[in-house]
């Protein structure tokens, strides 16, 4: 598996759980604090996870099939980005798992 799967997946994976993050606080502030403006804030933040949240299951499930995951660990990592702070853990241990299978992608040079 290239080096640029798993990295992909770990961005999209941090912005993804970032932007959870915020949309979390910006509810807190909309219903629980009232603050004025919270509402277009949580607006903006929602639609921004929504569609990136998309692009992160595709990179996500990328990943699995070339990991060769089984179902139920591929939906935890797919369903990592809809609960706050999630994506983060799990992209933790699917980088040190996957460390090792990963390669640069460059081609080795041979000796003659």
């Amino acid at each position: 598996m290239k080096k640029s799967v798993l990295t992909r997946y770990r961005v999209m994976a941090y912005v993804t759980g970032v932007l959870l993050v915020l949309l979390t606080l910006g509810v807190i502030a909309k219903y629980g604090l009232h603050v004025d403006g919270a509402d277009k804030f949580t607006t903006v933040i929602g639609i921004a996870h929504g569609w990136l949240y998309v692009v992160y299951l595709v990179f996500a499930f990328d990943l699995g099939s070339k990991a060769k995951w089984p179902v139920g660990k591929q939906l935890w990592v797919l369903l990592a980005g809809t609960v706050p702070t999630a994506a983060f853990f799990v992209e933790r241990k699917v980088t040190h798992e996957l460390e090792a299978k990963v390669t640069d992608g460059t081609p080795a040079v041979a000796k003659v």
